[in-house]
């Protein structure tokens, strides 16, 4: 059932975000490559899904992982990724994109809400133009301090 809410692409969730829309839910998105899962993961999801009714996650596909991460990266592949992500209770759809940033994909779901960690400033986060010019809102997230998954595979290496 949870795989029901992976989407390649934005024309499959189309129908699903217009009727959400339509309902008035108040949609969130969030993104990132969700290699490792981990504690700071959770964390962010369950933090950002409160911020609504609906959350959607932009998830980096491989070749968007590669762009930023480098050739050895990712460890997981963007289908086990996607599910891994699915299969949160607070998860409502996960959207992959390819490119380096997820603007593209947020002007085409136009959020109620976007959010990202506190370490970017808010003009630093892709498509909050977007998010802004058509009401709605950016707002940052506190991560877990001391972990993440570039950190985590540091750790793994020097064992």
């Amino acid at each position: 059932m949870f795989k029901s809410k992976i989407f390649k692409d934005f024309e499959s969730l189309r129908p699903l975000l217009e009727i959400w829309k339509g309902s008035n839910n108040t949609i969130v998105f969030t993104n990132g490559c969700f290699d490792l899962i981990h504690n700071g993961h959770v964390d962010s999801l369950h933090k950002s899904a409160a911020y609504g009714t609906k959350l959607i996650v932009g998830l980096n596909s491989d070749i968007s992982v590669k762009l930023l991460k480098g050739d050895k990266r990712p460890i997981i592949n963007e289908q086990a990724r996607a599910e891994v992500l699915a299969a949160f209770g607070c998860v409502d759809a996960v959207i992959l994109f390819n490119e380096e940033t997820p603007a593209e994909i947020i002007a085409k779901i136009i959020p109620d809400v976007l959010i990202k960690g506190a370490q970017y400033e808010i003009h630093e986060i892709a498509g909050h133009d977007t998010v802004l010019n058509n009401g709605g809102k950016v707002e940052t997230l506190e991560l877990i301090d001391g972990i993440s998954t570039s950190e985590i595979i540091e750790r793994i290496k020097n064992l």
